[in-house]
């Protein structure tokens, strides 16, 4: 089974399309540098300035280890303070 999740987010207006443009470079690091992830990408949800990722590892620890990847880190960073109240994870887990 996998750990997979969606976090769902706000932007700050005035930083949407600098996220925007950090989501981009995400997509871009994860793919290049993390092979063993299954599943990354970003979203706009319906809401003005809301976005989601949506996100799938082999395990808990696999999740764990992307947040810390040298790659990957220094563009949380600069994400977090873009968001108005950071991001809420949602589960998925299988039907059966």
């Amino acid at each position: 089974m996998s750990y997979c999740f969606l976090s769902r987010m706000k932007i700050k207006p005035d930083k949407d399309a600098e996220f925007v443009e950090l989501c981009l470079e995400m997509e871009r690091r994860v793919a290049q540098h993390e092979p063993h992830v299954l599943a990354y990408k970003f979203y706009r949800l319906a809401g003005p300035h809301e976005i989601a990722v949506f996100e799938e590892f082999n395990s808990e620890a696999e999740s764990a280890a992307h947040n810390l990847h040298p790659a990957i880190a220094p563009i949380i960073a600069k994400m977090l303070p873009c968001m108005e109240d950071g991001y809420a994870r949602e589960y998925l887990l299988p039907l059966k």
